[in-house]
């Protein structure tokens, strides 16, 4: 039942923010995001206590609802959590009060819709890493889209319409190629007689031809290199990722990805393997022709917020990468690297939030010598930059070495070529970081201040996960190294 109370508690008390209003409605939801992420880590510590050496998904079994939904169609409402899922939905309710409270220094007309659709987001996000029924799946993850819709499109930047229209276009259009797909699974699982279900199970213990695989890969990959994105189907990203209002823009960076990366391990590559097999090379070099496009055009960005959305695309073809190379290690590190580029990412977007806050301004060019009265800012901003360039010790460095290292094993060209993300990475975060925090003093200089306790209260998590990740990744590894063990089970199967 504690995957049910964590699926349906933010959606009871984003409606009972309809009654407050201003502050009030800012603390009942970061209470209520609080609370859920104390009962995400009651499950982490039960699964683990649980979890026999050696065990495999079965572990968290007891975490699992499985109840009639369309009774007569064989589709029913299964959530439950695995290790894979586990780790996603600690991170979504260790972000969500984070990114609520990094709000309270804005005043958003209407707060109590605005905190309301965070936590109906929440909601959408933490279904999809739980769902276990494919169209119960494609339920929530159209579902996590909406709230993001109005939060962008009503509280975003001038051109948030527009902006905000593309990307529910491109989001929308992909989903319906992955319900397609699904559709037509959902008929093979009732072939010959069979009882039809869209149960994961039945999925993958379908028996399809490898020409049904090879073009049911696209219909599902299309959805979820768009969540992603990676490149091609990157261009709604870095407009929508400037013109959102920064929560927004952390619940997309920080969360909101990984609904891409996560399908693509539960959904795609167990249920479609000869589809992978045929196609995955060629993913693969989209992957790696992401990182250094997005690598590349980051160099020359001016503006903070922008820079810090093409870096995230850089990262995002890394773990892409990873993901097709069909190894552990790039499966592994692929986990652990969604876990730090969320923390990375919203601490980034943070600080930009501070300094524009401060100054009016993200324009790098406009901006330096910040260092001299801000020393706590600039310790928590070098901290979380050294994170996003995978400094050893460090929550980055445990990801892109096992990523890297699986790609490798795939390919050792393309593992070079993807290597060069490292070096690349820290040419744009160190150059924009010296210029805005080390370069001259401008008339900011002497009247800027350092961070306030609610600031702090927002990055101390942060960086503690920067360390804790890096120091000890195995906190983690462990617990998704059996649903990884798992897909790569599935994928080898006959």
């Amino acid at each position: 039942m504690l995957t049910a109370f964590l699926l349906f508690f933010p959606v009871a008390a984003a409606l009972l923010l309809h009654f407050a209003k201003g502050n009030a409605a800012r603390v009942m939801a970061l209470g209520a995001a609080l609370l859920e992420f104390a009962v995400a880590v009651f499950a982490a510590v039960s699964a683990s206590t649980n979890m026999a050496p050696g065990n495999t998904q079965a572990a968290y079994s007891q975490f699992g609802v499985n109840l009639p939904w369309i009774a007569s169609a064989g589709i029913n409402f299964h959530i439950g959590m695995d290790g894979l899922s586990l780790l996603l939905v600690l991170l979504t309710t260790f972000l969500v009060p984070l990114i609520i409270l990094a709000s309270f220094r804005h005043d958003y007309p209407n707060a109590s819709a605005f905190y309301a659709l965070i936590l109906f987001m929440q909601t959408g996000l933490i279904g999809v890493f739980v769902s276990l029924d494919a169209f119960l799946f494609y339920f929530f993850w159209e579902v996590a889209l909406i709230p993001i819709y109005f939060l962008a499109g009503v509280w975003g930047s001038e051109r948030r319409i527009a902006v905000t229209f593309k990307f529910f276009l491109y989001t929308i259009i992909g989903s319906l190629f992955m319900l397609a797909a699904f559709v037509y699974l959902y008929f093979q699982t009732g072939a010959n007689g069979g009882v039809r279900s869209s149960d994961i199970a039945a999925f993958y213990n379908l028996t399809l031809s490898a020409g049904e695989q090879a073009w049911l890969f696209w219909l599902i990959f299309i959805a979820f290199a768009v969540k992603m994105p990676i490149f091609p189907f990157h261009t709604w990203q870095p407009d929508t990722y400037t013109e959102s209002p920064v929560p927004a823009t952390m619940l997309l960076s920080g969360i909101m990805l990984k609904m891409g990366i996560y399908g693509t391990l539960r959904w795609l590559l167990p249920v479609v393997p000869l589809g992978t097999s045929q196609w995955g090379k060629l993913v693969m070099i989209l992957a790696v022709i992401g990182i250094i496009y997005g690598a590349i055009i980051a160099i020359r960005q001016q503006d903070m917020k922008r820079l810090i959305a093409y870096s995230s695309l850089s990262h995002v073809g890394l773990m892409a990468a990873g993901v097709f190379s069909l190894t552990f290690m790039g499966l592994q590190g692929a986990v652990i690297q969604m876990l730090a580029h969320g923390v990375n990412v919203v601490g980034m977007f943070f600080i930009g939030d501070i300094i524009q806050r401060r100054t009016g301004t993200r324009q790098i060019a406009e901006l330096g010598g910040l260092t001299k009265h801000t020393p706590l800012l600039s310790v928590c901003f070098l901290v979380l930059l050294l994170g996003t360039v995978a400094l050893p010790l460090t929550n980055g460095f445990v990801g892109e070495f096992l990523l890297l290292a699986g790609v490798y094993q795939y390919n050792p060209w393309l593992g070079a070529v993807a290597g060069v993300t490292i070096i690349l990475a820290a040419v744009y975060l160190l150059r924009m970081f010296q210029r805005v925090m080390l370069g001259p003093e401008t008339s900011f200089t002497s009247t800027i201040q350092d961070l306030t306790g609610s600031e702090l209260a927002v990055l101390v998590p942060l960086i503690v996960l920067v360390f804790w990740i890096g120091l000890f990744p195995n906190t983690f590894l462990r617990i998704s190294e059996p649903a990884v063990l798992q897909i790569i089970t599935q994928i080898a199967k006959p």
